[in-house]
């Protein structure tokens, strides 16, 4: 089967500061791949670029064998992205029944995926309220929770647990490790990689390991993700 997601040779700048270099990869249906990179490697540059918010200049990027940006690409994706991106003067319910219909969802066919998506997240009770009313875990659930509502092929996720607790954060990690589709997730926690997740770690622009953990640990000499990371993103003196 074709990849739903493939990079190749891409290459972006900010007024000829490189931003990414040549970076190329493929990913297949199911595939979870964690993105790990410091800060300013260019981890939401990549995003923007996938998801169509800024446009390629070096390089092709394909979702689903269809060009960034276009109609099916989109129709593929599922985006988190670090900045909220949901309407504080709509409801919970609102705001995912919206989503929805923006993905060609009838109110029939998205009532009981939102149902299911309320309860996955713990927003039940929450439905009807603003999400100006919320804290900041509960929005980020529901960003998530909107992400996913069309089923699609591949969930872009940029940082997605950040604001929220412990408990919430790893039945969220287990759910998304089983959801079907492919899954790119940039994140700083270690903890959320599970051993069989392929590892992508992007520094100053350049892919420079793509593997499992333990291929990442085998590669640098170290007995820990955490020591493998920091080898490869070591900045020499």
């Amino acid at each position: 089967m074709p990849p739903v997601l493939e990079i190749d040779a891409l290459s972006f700048d900010y007024g000829g500061r490189s931003v990414l270099d040549a970076v190329s990869l493929r990913i297949d249906a199911d595939e979870k791949v964690i993105l790990l990179g410091p800060n300013g490697a260019g981890k939401t540059t990549l995003f923007a670029l996938v998801s169509g918010l800024f446009a390629t200049r070096k390089g092709r990027v394909s979702v689903a064998g269809a060009p960034a940006g276009t109609g099916p690409a989109l129709a593929a994706l599922g985006v988190v992205f670090q900045m909220q991106t949901l309407d504080l003067d709509l409801s919970v319910d609102q705001n995912l029944g919206y989503a929805a219909a923006l993905h060609g969802l009838s109110p029939r066919r998205a009532a009981p995926r939102i149902a299911a998506a309320k309860q996955v997240f713990g927003l039940q009770d929450r439905g009807a309220e603003k999400l100006r009313s919320l804290n900041g875990g509960h929005r980020r659930r529901v960003e998530i929770a909107r992400a996913g509502l069309h089923d699609p092929q591949v969930l872009l996720l940029d940082e997605p647990t950040v604001g929220l607790d412990i408990a919430t954060r790893k039945a969220l990690v287990a759910d998304l490790h089983a959801r079907p589709g492919a899954l790119l997730w940039a994140t700083h926690l270690i903890d959320e990689i599970w051993p069989d997740d392929r590892v992508l770690v992007l520094h100053q622009g350049r892919l420079v390991a793509d593997g499992p953990p333990a291929a990442l640990m085998a590669q640098t000499a170290t007995d820990s993700l955490s020591a493998a990371f920091d080898a490869l993103t070591r900045v020499p003196a």
